[in-house]
C-alpha cells in the first residue's frame, strides 16, 4: 500500500476511526435510548415518583464507570487494548440484561451500575490514538464523538416510538444486543494495534497529577456533569413552554444536533491545520458558558431553551473531539491508558453527578436553579482553561504505525 500523504488520512487510519466510532455508537445509543423515555416510564413502578432516585438511574452508570475506568486503562496498557474492550462490553450486556428484568427503580438503578462497570472508553481512546497519527487524531476523535451525538439524536427520534412498541424492558434487551454487536466489531474489523514503545511506564502519579491533565479532566467533569443536568430539566421544559409530547421532542433535538455538527466543522479545521487548538478549545468554553447563561437568564422561554440547545450541542460537539485529543497528546506514550482512564473517570463522574445533582435542584429548587449551577460550574472551568499552559504543536507528518497481526493482539 502507497504511503499517505502528510494532510491525508490512510485507509488503516480511516478504518480505525470509522469502526472505533461504530463501536461507541453501539454502546452509547443503547445507554442515550432510556433518557427521553426513562422520566415518564419511572412514575409506574415503585420508587419511580422519587425524582432524585429518578436523576441516580440515569446517571448511575457513571458512578461504576468512574470505578472502573482507571483500572481498565491500566489493564489496556498491560494486556491488550482489544481484550479489555471485549471483557467490557460483555459486563455491559450483563447489567443491560438486569435492567431488562428489572420491577422497580432500585432493580434498574442496580442494571444501570452494572452497565457502568464495563468502563471500555479508555481503552478504546487509547487504541484510536494508537492507530493514528497526531496530525489526524482529533479527526478520529470527531468521528467518535460525532458518532455519539448522531446516536443521540436518533435515540431522541426512535426512543418513543421503541417504547410504544417493546417498552422499557424490550429498549433493555435491544442495549444488550448491539453490545454484543459492537465485540464482533472488534474481533473482526478493527485494525490491531501496534506494540507500546519501548521503555519504563510512568509512575501513575505523574499521570494524575499533571498539571496540564489535571485541567483537561476538570474539562471533561464539567462538561459532562453540565449535560447530564440539563437533560433532567429540558424535556420537562419542552412540554410545559413548548407544549410538545415527550414524542415530538425530535422534531427540536434532530436539526439542532445534526446543524451542530455541521457548525463545528470549520472550529475542527482551523484548530488542527493551523494549529490554533488553544483559541479554539478556550472559545469553545466561552460559548457554553454564554449558553447557559441565556439558558438560566430565559429558562421560561421556549424560544430561548430551544435556541440554546443548538449553541450548546456546536460547544460540546466541539470539546468532545478535542479534550480526549489533547489528553493523548499531552500523556506519556507509555501511560495513555492510564491517562485516558483518569479522564474517562472523571467524565463518568460528570455523568453520575450532573444527573443526581440535576435530579436534587429541581425536586428542590427549579429548573433555573439547574442552569445556574450550570453557569457557576463552567466559569470554574473557563478560568482553568485560561490559566493552561500552551499545547504542545503537533509532531510532524510521519507514517501511520505499523499494526501488529492478529484478531485480538497479546499487547497493545
Amino acid at each position: 500500500m502507497l504511503s499517505p500523504t502528510p494532510d491525508a488520512m490512510s485507509r488503516e487510519e480511516i478504518r480505525a476511526g470509522a469502526s472505533l466510532a461504530s463501536i461507541f455508537a453501539l454502546r452509547m445509543l443503547g445507554l442515550f435510548l432510556i433518557l427521553p423515555v426513562f422520566a415518564v416510564h419511572a412514575q409506574g413502578i415503585p420508587g419511580g415518583d422519587n425524582l432524585t432516585l429518578v436523576g441516580i438511574a440515569l446517571g448511575a452508570y457513571g458512578l461504576t464507570q468512574a470505578m472502573f475506568q482507571i483500572p481498565f486503562g491500566m489493564a489496556a496498557d498491560n494486556f491488550g487494548r482489544k481484550k479489555v474492550i471485549v471483557i467490557g462490553l460483555l459486563i455491559f450486556a450483563f447489567g443491560s440484561a438486569v435492567a431488562a428484568l428489572s420491577t422497580d427503580i432500585w432493580w434498574a438503578i442496580a442494571g444501570r451500575v452494572l452497565q457502568g462497570a464495563g468502563a471500555i472508553s479508555a481503552a478504546v481512546t487509547a487504541l484510536a490514538a494508537d492507530l493514528t497519527r497526531e496530525q489526524h487524531r482529533t479527526k478520529v476523535m470527531a468521528m467518535i464523538g460525532s458518532s455519539i451525538g448522531l446516536m443521540f439524536a436518533f435515540s431522541l427520534v426512535a426512543a418513543p416510538a421503541l417504547y410504544a412498541v417493546i417498552g422499557m424492558a424490550g429498549i433493555f434487551w435491544l442495549t444488550a444486543i448491539l453490545a454484543l454487536a459492537a465485540i464482533g466489531l472488534v474481533t473482526h474489523v478493527v485494525p490491531p494495534a501496534p506494540p507500546l514503545p519501548p521503555g519504563p511506564r510512568p509512575a501513575f502519579r505523574e499521570v494524575v497529577f499533571n498539571p496540564s491533565l489535571l485541567r483537561l479532566n476538570l474539562g471533561i467533569f464539567t462538561l459532562h456533569t453540565v449535560q447530564m443536568a440539563m437533560f433532567v430539566v429540558v424535556p420537562g421544559l419542552l412540554v410545559r413552554y413548548g407544549d410538545m409530547p415527550v414524542a415530538t421532542h425530535w422534531k427540536i433535538y434532530l436539526p439542532t444536533v445534526l446543524a451542530s455538527f455541521v457548525l463545528m466543522v470549520p472550529a475542527i479545521i482551523v484548530a488542527e491545520k493551523r494549529n490554533k487548538v488553544q483559541p479554539v478549545f478556550v472559545g469553545a468554553v466561552v460559548l457554553l458558558l454564554a449558553t447557559l447563561i441565556a439558558m438560566w437568564a430565559g429558562s421560561t422561554s421556549f424560544a430561548v431553551v430551544a435556541g440554546g440547545l443548538l449553541s450548546f450541542f456546536v460547544a460540546f460537539n466541539i470539546l468532545e473531539a478535542m479534550l480526549p485529543s489533547l489528553i493523548s497528546r499531552i500523556a506519556p506514550a507509555r501511560a495513555k491508558g492510564a491517562a485516558l482512564g483518569v479522564y474517562n473517570t472523571t467524565q463518568a463522574l460528570g455523568l453520575f453527578v450532573g444527573g443526581a445533582l440535576g435530579g436534587w435542584l429541581v425536586e428542590h429548587h427549579d429548573a433555573a436553579a439547574v442552569f445556574l449551577c450550570d453557569v457557576v460550574l463552567v466559569a470554574v472551568w473557563l478560568a482553568a482553561a485560561l490559566t493552561m499552559p500552551p499545547v504542545p504543536m503537533r509532531q510532524s507528518a510521519s507514517p501511520p504505525p505499523s499494526p501488529s497481526h492478529g484478531i485480538l493482539e497479546t499487547k497493545s
